[in-house]
């Protein structure tokens, strides 16, 4: 996948734009911003745009401040 596009992570079902590539796994960030996590390249899948904007207003309205 490319950096820049979102993504899934399907062993927790998270939506992470993908930052790149690193030792071997893709590295993914939340919509919103924050910690990145590592997944294996098998367990990515493309996320489709209603997924990606669910992940988003989530993340709006767990940090509680609005767009």
């Amino acid at each position: 996948m490319r950096p820049g596009t979102y993504a899934v992570d399907v062993r927790s079902g998270r939506v992470g734009q993908v930052m790149g590539r690193e030792g071997g796994y893709v590295q993914l960030r939340p919509p919103g911003g924050g910690k990145e996590w590592d997944c294996p390249p098998e367990d990515v899948r493309p996320a489709p745009p209603g997924e990606v904007l669910r992940a988003k207003v989530r993340e709006i309205n767990a940090d509680g401040r609005l767009p």
